[in-house]
C-alpha cells in the first residue's frame, strides 16, 4: 500500500467509515432495489473516499479543491438517495440516525478541509 498524505486525514478515514455504513445500510433495503438504489448508494459512497484520495494526489490547491467538491457532492447524492428510501417507506428517520450524523459530519469535515486549502 502507498503511504500518501490523504491517509492521514480524518476526513478520508470518516469516508471509509461511511462506505462501510452504506454497505450495511444497503443490506437492509429490499431486494427489488439491488439494481437501482443499492448500486447507486455504494458507488456514491466509494466516490467520496476516492475523490478525497485523488484530490490529494493533485499538484495544485485548485485541483485538490475540485476533487473535494466532487466528494462533497457525492455526499449530497447519498443524502438524496436515502431521502428517496424514506419516501418509499423502506426506512424511517430513526433507522438512519447514526448514518445521518456521519454524513453531516463528513460534509462539515470536507467543507472545512476545502476552506483550509490555498
Amino acid at each position: 500500500m502507498l503511504k500518501l498524505g490523504h491517509k492521514n486525514l480524518t476526513t478520508w478515514e470518516k469516508s471509509l467509515e461511511l462506505v462501510k455504513e452504506i454497505y450495511n445500510f444497503c443490506d437492509k433495503l429490499p431486494d427489488k432495489e439491488k439494481y437501482i438504489i443499492i448500486p447507486q448508494l455504494k458507488r456514491a459512497s466509494i466516490s467520496v473516499a476516492s475523490n478525497i484520495a485523488e484530490g490529494y494526489a493533485r499538484n495544485t490547491g485548485k485541483e485538490t479543491k475540485r476533487f473535494l467538491d466532487i466528494a462533497r457532492s457525492s455526499l449530497v447524492e447519498i443524502d438524496t438517495q436515502i431521502t428517496i428510501c424514506i419516501k418509499l417507506n423502506y426506512i424511517n428517520d430513526e433507522d438512519i440516525k447514526d448514518l445521518s450524523k456521519l454524513i453531516n459530519y463528513s460534509f462539515a469535515l470536507l467543507t472545512k478541509l476545502m476552506k483550509s486549502i490555498k
